[in-house]
């Protein structure tokens, strides 16, 4: 279940064809709909994501906190999920991003969104970049 912020943020991109308000207005958004790892349910979160050729990239930064966000642990779990960007909804798998491949994507967004080097540097973990392909079909 989304905690009130978040159900605020899905309201209002479902009611505006993907574009949001506030501290995330301009910003690419993505709804992605995980399976809980531990309920089964399905759980949507808003994330801000980062094009690249034909994948979606997110980044796990918990706003910087020391422990992953829960959507991580849910992609870990089970790696098929719903994403929705502006009005299209489509399937996709998690594919883990490592080494060069991870930092490379990490200066990306930061580039666009400076707020995930203040993230980076709040925590020791190493935060995990996540590339979402479209799923088949």
């Amino acid at each position: 279940m989304p905690n009130d912020f978040n159900q605020q943020i899905i309201d209002e991109f479902r009611a505006n064809e993907g574009r949001v308000g506030g501290m995330f207005e301009g910003s690419p958004l993505v709804l992605l709909t995980t399976t809980g790892a531990k309920s089964g349910r399905s759980v949507t979160t808003p994330v801000m994501y980062l094009a690249d050729g034909e994948r979606y990239v997110v980044i796990a930064s918990n706003a910087g906190a020391d422990h992953h966000p829960a959507w991580y642990h849910n992609l870990r779990a089970t790696p098929e999920a719903t994403a929705e960007i502006g009005t299209e909804t489509f399937g996709v798998k998690a594919e883990f991003v490592a080494e060069e491949e991870r930092d490379r994507l990490y200066a990306r967004m930061v580039a666009v969104a400076p707020g995930f080097a203040e993230y980076e540097a709040k925590t020791t973990r190493r935060i995990p970049v996540v590339a979402l392909h479209r799923s088949a079909g």
